[in-house]
């Protein structure tokens, strides 16, 4: 089977969020999959495969211990794969969006200008938390000003760029959190250039104690920030030590559930093939 190693979230090699992705022309064993997710001990390997429908695919996705529901970073790198390296390489033959059947529903993904792509993920609700595990205020060290619920993960919300950056989590600890992990996140550095809003993410419930750059939070943290800013349209920053960015837009009629636009680059780092 092909291999692919790509970055996401990034325009340069060696930073943003590594993923494998791995194209079937049929499914293999959930234990297969996740022993090969566990091998590759990356944030996250993705398997897809093509179904009836035309430019749509099935998507799956496994950190290296568990298959989640969502993933952000990993869903932008299979479709690069898609779009670039699967797909024939005559220009008129690559198609300008594909979808992805998943756990979370359908997904969509946009091939923009310079090598862009834009996923569309549906946005999180999340809610002031008045009930916090006692864990997740002593992992994380230092109390936010505000803490909400999203689906899967808890929201801490900090004044400055520079306790985000200063953040020292005590995994062990943050493990025992009943999530599948602890977004904090931030305003960026005002009157510099930076960005609309910074954030870390933490999961050491899924195996992984600090993910690079992850996409599904963003579907969290961008209703919250467009609120916050009055603005639709952000630009965000991760600050893990291999750091990304994204651009992002909130969707929101106020008739159909509100979407999130997630943008980022992709660099391919590898290309092999897994024996079994």
């Amino acid at each position: 089977m092909r291999i692919y190693q790509l970055d996401a979230f990034t325009d340069r090699l060696f930073a943003g969020n590594p993923a494998a992705v791995i194209p079937l022309t049929e499914w293999l064993s959930d234990e297969q999959m996740q022993q090969i997710a566990s091998e590759n001990n990356l944030a996250e390997t993705a398997f897809y495969t093509k179904t009836e429908g035309e430019n749509t695919y099935h998507i799956r996705w496994f950190t290296p211990t568990i298959e989640v529901d969502l993933c952000g970073h990993a869903t932008l790198a299979t479709g690069y794969v898609v779009f670039f390296l699967e797909s024939k390489q005559d220009e008129g033959a690559i198609p300008d969006e594909i979808f992805f059947n998943s756990r979370s529903g359908l997904l969509k993904v946009c091939r923009g200008e310079n090598g862009w792509l834009t996923l569309d993920f549906p946005a999180d609700t999340v809610n002031k938390s008045n009930l916090q595990p006692p864990a997740l205020l002593a992992s994380v060290g230092e109390k936010p000003y505000a803490i909400f619920k999203g689906k899967t993960d808890y929201m801490l919300v900090y004044e400055t760029q520079a306790q985000i950056e200063a953040l020292a989590p005590d995994f062990r600890e943050m493990n025992t959190v009943p999530a599948r992990g602890v977004i904090v996140t931030a305003p960026g550095n005002a009157g510099d250039g930076s960005v609309d809003f910074v954030s870390r993410f933490f999961g050491p419930q899924a195996g992984i104690d600090e993910d690079p750059v992850t996409g599904s939070a963003h579907t969290t943290l961008v209703p919250y920030w467009a609120e916050k800013l009055g603005k639709t349209e952000l630009t965000a920053r991760q600050l893990s030590k291999r750091g990304g960015f994204l651009k992002c837009k909130l969707n929101d009629d106020g008739v159909n559930p509100a979407r999130v636009d997630i943008s980022g680059q992709v660099q391919l780092y590898l290309t092999g093939d897994v024996k079994l």
